[in-house]
């Protein structure tokens, strides 16, 4: 086959992209590590956890990891009966990442079917019908293109997926763009392209299927309409590009950092959480509180109640809003 046949989706690689590339590759074998840890198995039942709760709530479900972790236990759980059945489809989804080819179209329409069974008319079928990327507030980021296209332009992508020779980190973002950018459902388009960017980069490196970068996209998930936006505008996927990239070295780098804090010296007696926290928030001061739970292996809700301490005893302070502030380090 020659190049020339391939349609090549447009995007630019930036200076930015290039390091955060470089930065990966060492934040991926910190990650490795921490994982291969004797902590690694719980971590890995809480990353899971913590994936669902990100792409689902991204979509706007409203339970809590609590709640989560009690549906996939098998528990009753007082809720609304989407929000639960959006849960259990992504936890079924999820449990069977592994299994999916993701240089298969065949299996992405598996993976749709999973993720949306119950909740849509035709799980697993392309959309017969026009529709557009709608943000958190109900703003139009986004008209797809006419539905009799989608076929096509989704075969033309996965043929460019199995012929280019880009880095698994670049056309894993380059497809994950696309995709949303094609919107090739008439739901369950946002949970499916993160589930197959995951699977993207797993076939590449197995961390990759217990690093919960959906979670981080969520503590970020205004940064994450804006890069579609500008994408789309630009007809280039580099601004999603460097997007995604930094959000998987957030989510790497939240446990390795939290490795090289106290992983040293195993000396848990000096290392308190609370000490642990303080000692991130000094080091990254945009960090999130999903990140901060990433990192230190607890809910957000312990999270919560960590930085109200710190609070109380006037150790950090806030400056800014909740989205795009900064935490300030304003005592030991």
């Amino acid at each position: 086959m020659e190049e020339n046949d391939i349609k090549a989706p447009p995007y630019t690689v930036s200076d930015r992209a290039m390091r955060c590339m470089v930065d990966i590759a060492v934040a991926l074998e910190r990650y490795r590590i921490v994982m291969e840890g004797p902590d690694g198995v719980r971590l890995r039942k809480i990353n899971h956890i913590r994936t669902i709760r990100g792409t689902t709530a991204i979509e706007g479900n409203t339970l809590t990891e609590e709640q989560i972790t009690a549906i996939i236990s098998g528990k009753r759980v007082s809720g609304l009966k989407r929000e639960i059945d959006e849960v259990k489809n992504a936890h079924c989804a999820y449990s069977e990442i592994e299994t999916f080819n993701p240089y298969s179209m065949d299996d992405l329409l598996k993976a749709h079917g999973l993720m949306t069974d119950g909740l849509v008319d035709r799980p697993g079928k392309w959309r017969n019908c026009n529709v557009g990327v709608v943000g958190p507030s109900g703003e139009v980021y986004h008209m797809a293109p006419q539905w009799s296209l989608v076929p096509g332009l989704m075969v033309d992508l996965f043929r460019w997926l199995n012929e280019t020779d880009a880095p698994m980190l670049i056309k894993s973002c380059v497809f994950h763009y696309e995709f949303e950018f094609i919107h090739p459902f008439p739901d369950g388009n946002g949970r499916t392209g993160r589930l197959w960017q995951t699977a993207l980069l797993g076939s590449w490196r197995n961390e990759f299927y217990g690093a919960p970068v959906e979670n981080i996209v969520w503590a970020h998930q205004r940064e994450y309409y804006d890069a579609i936006r500008e994408s789309a505008g630009k007809g280039d996927s580099g601004p999603f590009i460097d997007f995604m990239l930094d959000k998987i070295l957030r989510t790497l780098k939240a446990k390795g950092e939290a490795y090289e804090l106290s992983g040293k010296s195993r000396d848990k007696s000096r290392d308190k959480s609370r000490d642990k926290a303080l000692r991130l928030i000094r080091k990254q001061p945009d960090i999130t509180q999903a990140e901060l739970a990433l990192a230190l292996g607890l809910s957000v809700k312990g999270i919560e109640k960590i930085i109200r301490q710190l609070k109380d005893a006037n150790a950090i302070r806030r400056i800014g809003g909740k989205k795009m502030g900064l935490w300030e380090v304003v005592s030991q």
